[in-house]
């Protein structure tokens, strides 16, 4: 039998680590095998470790919704904008058709599309959300009743949960998934500051991880004597998704969000299925929207997911004001840590050579996946 040795390869440019931008250089197969100084790299190349989106609905025409080969297409076009792990999402849908898209996911999670990500598995958005802060989600939402979190499990693709803390059979439901090592991520929610913090203790008791679906966005606000939700999960050990296109956060609100958790914070686009696409009329959901100037909108007016890439998003962060490797590390060593990936998302000995090559300009010139150049 021959046995076939992965290829050494080296990259060089500006290495963006944690603490640190340094000019040096990679050697590696699949995964890093060193990572050096050196001074005589190319100065215009910035190297990054592989973006992590844990909340993306679709790109490029289409939907997680739609089955295997949409995730494929979805997944490509995110992947050239230096996504190298995805978590495809569903949205809230008549249960039977959240089920499917699920047992899509199923099929190929674990595997790396060719020319695209990693797929790590899914992100369960809906339907246990709240019916009164339902966003751009069609209006299905259910209680998460043992039977349907069985029924989610028993597909062991799910790998966030976005769950409303105040909805009938929340709380065995937290507990089961918790248990399950699946991450809790509380949002769609009209639930207040006590509630909340008592479902981050309940995820907490179970050995669980609590995420926070789009930080500020389908939650209660901060008030002086009503710190609602988002005041609770900055304020304990929780994650929190971010969707930084400008129009879901202001910038001031986002560096708000940094300081006080810079290493719990997460970008994620939220992507819809006109991400990449023109202007113009879309869907989402069954639902009709309308993109203009980077903005998704139902007719009501109301802001409904994104077409934001992680690339885009990054360049945002730097613009308001964030260094460089810390901005890095909203959509690299955060998402990581939060999924419990401890193979990737730092530039690292041992780690997946997942890597996205830049310009100064932040614009992707490169990306590689387990060591194979994919863009």
């Amino acid at each position: 039998m021959t046995i076939t040795t992965p290829t050494r390869t080296e990259l060089k440019g500006h290495l963006v680590l944690p603490d640190r931008i340094m000019p040096g250089r990679i050697a590696f197969t699949d995964h890093i095998q060193a990572v050096m100084p050196d001074h005589a790299a190319i100065p215009d190349r910035y190297i990054l470790p592989g973006f992590i989106d844990c909340h993306v609905h679709g790109g490029n025409g289409a939907d997680t919704m739609d089955g295997v080969q949409a995730i494929h297409t979805l997944a490509r076009f995110h992947a050239r904008h230096g996504t190298t792990t995805i978590l495809p999402t569903t949205i809230t849908s008549p249960w039977s058709h959240v089920i499917e898209a699920l047992g899509a996911i199923a099929e190929i999670t674990g595997t790396t599309i060719p020319h695209g990500p990693n797929i790590h598995g899914a992100h369960l958005e809906g339907p246990f959300v709240s019916p009164h802060k339902l966003g751009a989600q069609p209006p299905h939402a259910l209680a998460p009743t043992p039977e349907r979190v069985a029924e989610v499990l028993a597909l062991g693709c799910v790998r966030v949960v976005t769950l409303a803390p105040e909805l009938p059979h929340a709380a065995d439901a937290i507990q089961l998934f918790a248990q399950a090592g699946v991450r809790v991520s509380l949002g769609h929610t009209v639930a207040g500051y006590e509630q909340t913090e008592r479902a981050i203790c309940q995820i907490c008791a179970a050995g669980g991880t609590t995420g926070a679906t789009h930080l500020f966005n389908a939650m209660p606000g901060i008030e002086s004597r009503k710190p609602g939700p988002a005041t609770a999960l900055m304020c304990s050990d929780a994650y929190a998704e971010l969707i930084f296109d400008t129009h879901h956060v202001h910038p001031a609100t986002f560096r708000l969000a940094q300081r006080v958790m810079p290493d719990r914070l997460l970008f994620v686009t939220d992507a819809m299925r006109a991400a990449g696409l023109p202007d113009g009329p879309s869907l989402l959901g069954g639902q009709q929207v309308v993109v203009e100037q980077g903005a998704v909108r139902l007719p009501s007016g109301h802001l409904a997911g994104s077409v934001l890439t992680l690339d885009a998003a990054l360049r945002n962060a730097v613009a308001a004001g964030v260094p460089l490797h810390q901005a890095t590390a909203l959509l690299t060593r955060n998402p990581a840590r939060y999924l419990g990936l401890e193979d990737r998302g730092r530039l690292h000995t041992g780690r997946r050579a997942d890597f996205v090559v830049m310009d100064p300009a932040l614009n992707v010139l490169e990306v590689w996946v387990a060591g194979q150049q994919i863009a």
